[in-house]
């Protein structure tokens, strides 16, 4: 589990079938083999590491399903080891199993902050809120504005320069995964009408109000 506050932005050495080996210069200081570190908001397992570069096991499938499949030497991505307990959680809760890849739309200046705006993949739309937590390549995002085609958050200044999120140009795929608290929502209230009700907000059932969700303690 994590938070979505990136540690570091590393670089990629080599991206491989089965591996990503990944250098960075102050999340190893205490790595062990086995750990998990979020990699643009994918959880992948350390496989082996040295002072300043850990290599990752990865999947084919979560390569071709995340960013992590166009990555080449030399690009930078987001890093963050697992959350530990006992420490203040800053962000959301993310747990690094990334729901969907979606372009990047737009991007402009709004005073001292830069908004990035984000498509928004087919069936999440139930799980994207105004002002609710986004995972975006790992980093803990706030909505900031919200239609039926995209999402758009404000980075700040520390996220600008402390992620490499604001480095990506129009049409770069991003990893998005949303809030777990609204995906347990919608399969509790889905169990509650019997499977019927659509992850998409365009088609769930009439019957699911705002009412029946207050009701019901939401």
């Amino acid at each position: 589990m994590f938070t979505g506050l990136i540690e570091e932005v590393g670089r990629v050495v080599s991206v491989r079938q089965d591996s990503l080996e990944i250098e960075c210069k102050d999340i190893q200081s205490d790595l062990s083999l086995g750990d998990s570190i979020a990699v643009n908001g994918v959880c992948l397992t350390v496989i082996s590491f040295s002072s300043h570069r850990f290599k990752a096991e990865v999947m084919p499938v979560t390569l071709r399903a995340t960013n992590l499949g166009g990555l080449n030497p030399g690009m930078p991505v987001n890093l963050e080891r697992a959350m530990s307990l006992g420490k203040r959680l800053g962000g959301h809760l993310v747990a690094g199993h990334v729901d969907a890849t979606a372009p990047i739309l737009g991007k402009r200046e709004e005073g001292d902050a830069l908004l990035v705006s984000v498509g928004i993949p087919t069936g999440l739309d139930a799980f994207i809120i105004h002002k609710g937590s986004i995972a975006l390549d790992g980093i803990s995002l706030t909505v900031a504005y919200l239609d039926d085609r995209q999402l758009t958050v404000s980075l700040v200044g520390h996220t600008r320069n402390s992620t490499a999120l604001a480095q990506k140009r129009i049409g770069d795929m991003v990893n998005v995964e949303c809030d777990q608290i609204g995906k347990y929502i919608q399969k509790l209230v889905s169990l509650q009408y019997g499977g019927n009700v659509s992850h998409g907000t365009r088609h769930r059932s009439e019957k699911l109000s705002m009412d029946y969700l207050m009701e019901q303690g939401f």
